[in-house]
This record gives structure tokens, sequence and C-alpha cells, in this order.
């Protein structure tokens, strides 16, 4: 492989640092280069090319915002024996803690981009006639390039209403692969009813599309001197309100991320409910990925939210 990154790279340099990183999905290295230090992403299986192309697009997306600071993608390189590697830029990052409220300041500003460009193209117009932005505005709800939650792909066609993308491309996509796994049989019952009442919790409520990283846990965040940051999205343009899902299912963010956050967005009525409705994709996700002590926590949002 080492070979194979020189060559890539262009570099005659390649030395490990002895700095590791990774998840559940796949491992991390870190290597000195002639242009400086690099992390690389390692995966083996056949899907990782599709798994890396979609984390690399992510990136460029949250980082053409200047909103939140992201390692910055370099490229994504295929394995001679199958597999890929995804080399982007190293940060000595720690765990976030002084930088928490600057973070829920920063994702605020990344969710509310794109509202932002709309406003100011919508001024630009009125004032000067028709003005291309650097960044163009979004008024759907999906993503140009498959994104991976895990390893598991997601379905981001382009659809121009939330509740029916969600509903059928989130939702009903994980279930479809539950079903296929496991068949259960209550999972799907549920799943019937909860469809009917999904449209209610949205009553009053105009979704505007944002960027959201995807998978904000809080192994996914970070910071490094200079502030926070975060990394391996699963980006997609959605609801805001989406993002805090994980972030409150495994902890890690306090208080100050939270007021910071909703001081620029604030809560919607229905918020709560909404929000375990957003916890059940990633409930689902983990269904499908680690098995079924997940289960429970999924048909149990599931009944709550069809009572």
């Amino acid at each position: 492989m080492e070979a194979l990154l020189k060559r890539e790279l262009g570099t005659s340099t390649l030395k490990a640092t002895g700095h590791s990183g990774g998840g559940c999905i796949s491992d991390g290295l870190s290597y000195d280069t002639d242009s400086g230090r690099v992390f690389v992403k390692i995966n083996h299986k056949s899907q990782a090319r599709k798994m890396f192309d979609g984390e690399k697009a992510s990136l460029e997306a949250i980082l053409a915002t200047n909103t939140v600071k992201v390692p910055r993608p370099v490229k994504v390189v295929d394995l001679e024996g199958g597999g890929a590697v995804f080399i982007m830029e190293h940060m000595d990052m720690r765990s976030l803690n002084r930088y928490s409220a600057r973070l829920g300041e920063q994702l605020a500003d990344l969710h509310l981009h794109n509202k932002r460009q709309k406003e100011k193209q919508n001024k630009a117009e009125q004032t000067v006639g028709k003005v291309q932005s650097d960044i163009p505005v979004i008024d759907k709800f999906g993503f140009h390039t498959v994104t991976c939650c895990g390893y598991i792909p997601q379905v981001n066609d382009w659809q121009p209403d939330w509740v029916s993308f969600y509903t059928q491309q989130r939702l009903q996509h994980q279930l479809s692969l539950i079903e296929k796994s496991y068949g259960d049989r209550e999972a799907r019952e549920l799943w019937a009813n909860l469809q009917l009442k999904i449209p209610q919790l949205f009553a009053g409520i105009e979704v505007e599309p944002a960027l959201v990283h995807g998978d904000l846990w809080s192994g996914n965040v970070a910071e490094y001197a200079d502030g926070p940051v975060i990394f391996d999205p699963a980006s997609f343009y959605g609801h805001s309100e989406f993002e805090l899902a994980i972030a409150g299912m495994f902890g890690g963010f306090g208080k100050h991320f939270y007021n910071a956050y909703h001081e620029k967005i604030p809560k919607a009525p229905g918020f709560e409910k909404r929000l375990q409705l957003y916890q059940l994709f990633h409930y689902l996700n983990h269904w499908n990925h680690f098995g079924s002590s997940y289960r429970g926590s999924s048909l149990r949002i599931m009944k709550d939210l069809s009572k």
C-alpha cells in the first residue's frame, strides 16, 4: 500500500507517524509526506469506494460553506486487492471540551447556510438582476451523490417534499433491509401504522433544505487548536432537526452546545416528537449494522409515535 500512496501523492517521503485512528467501519493511519502530514482511512470492503466517494463529497460540501472546520479531503484511491483508501488532511484532535458552544454556533451556521444563500440571491435579483453565486441554492431534499451512514448507502435522489423524502428514502429504506434480514412482523405492522401519523408531526412546519453532517454523534466531533472540528460525514440536504437526533442518543454534547445552537435555530413546535422520529432512523440503521440489540429501541419509538 505504501508504494501506491507514494505514487498517488507524488511524494518520495512516506513515513508512518504512529498516529492511528478509525472507528467501527474503517481503520486509519497518518503519514508524513513531502507536502505535509496526511491521514489515510483504509477499508477492504467491496463497497469502500462508494462509501469514501460519498464522504469526500460530503466534506467538500461542508468545506464550501466556510462555517465549521472539517478535514480537507485529498483523494480516494482503489486498493489493488479490493477496497479503497481515502486520503485527507491530518489534524491533531482531542475530545471536544472548551469549544462546545462554538460548535453549536457553527453547526447552526452550517444548517442556515443554504437559507441565507437563498435570501442573498433573492435580494440580489431584486436589485441588480439575476446573479450567480459560487454555491448554488438548493431547493430540494437529497444530495448529488450517494453517501453512506456507516457502510449502508443512503438513497439521496432529489425530492421536493421533506416528509416524502424522509419517510421513503430514510425510514422505508432501512425497514426494507430489516424485512430482508429478519422478516420482523411486529416492525412491519408498527410501520404500517406509523406511516399514517408522520405527516401530522409536521403540521404548520415549513422545512427548508439544510446541509447536514448526517452522522453527528460524539465520536465524529472533536476540537483542535483553533476550534471545533467535525468529520466522517454522511451529508445530504434535509431538515436541520435531523442532525440533533443521533447527537442526543449517545450523549457527549453538553448544554453549552445546545444553548448556542438554539440561540440561532430555536426549537419549533413539536420538536421533541420529531426528534424521536429522527432517532428512529439511527436506531434502525444500528439494527441493520450491529444486530437486534437495537430492535427494542426501534419498536419502542414506533409504538410511542403511533399513539
